[in-house]
């Protein structure tokens, strides 16, 4: 009986590390968003984790965001569990259309990652924010 006990432990105890360890949320994302100058906005992310930059729970991401419209506005991500940072730009020389973000990530009612995310604009038109939510489309193709 006690062996069992101890089995069943060593079970559930390699249960929680497994289900601890850290999801790749890496992939090609459809967006909706609404922001507060130019209203509301359609959108594609691309996340694209970096191994050698992720590390003790801590992941690294490449973001890029393309906007028809508007252009494209490459960044950079870090997570910690289901909480996502991100600093983006668009990559227009001397734009103040920049800023950083803050995002929730989960699962949706269809198993596929979904963030929604909140993000202030310093700069540009006097100061900005806007909301996003972001759902998984799509792994990145391989290059």
């Amino acid at each position: 009986m006690r062996a069992w006990k101890t089995t069943a432990a060593m079970l559930l105890s390699l249960g929680c590390v497994a289900s601890a360890a850290a999801a790749d949320y890496s992939g090609v994302y459809d967006c909706k968003g609404l922001d507060a100058h130019e209203g509301p906005y359609d959108g594609i992310v691309t996340l694209e984790r970096v191994p050698a930059h992720s590390k003790a729970g801590f992941d690294a991401y490449l973001f890029t965001l393309e906007v028809p419209g508007f252009g494209r506005y490459p960044g950079e991500a870090v997570a910690q569990g289901k909480t996502l940072a991100i600093h983006f730009a668009l990559d227009q020389p001397g734009s103040d259309d920049h800023g950083t973000g803050l995002a929730h990530i989960q699962r949706d009612a269809k198993g596929r990652w979904q963030f929604k995310k909140f993000y202030f604009e310093p700069a540009y038109k006097g100061g900005n924010t806007g909301t996003e939510t972001c759902t998984w489309r799509a792994a990145i193709s391989k290059r």
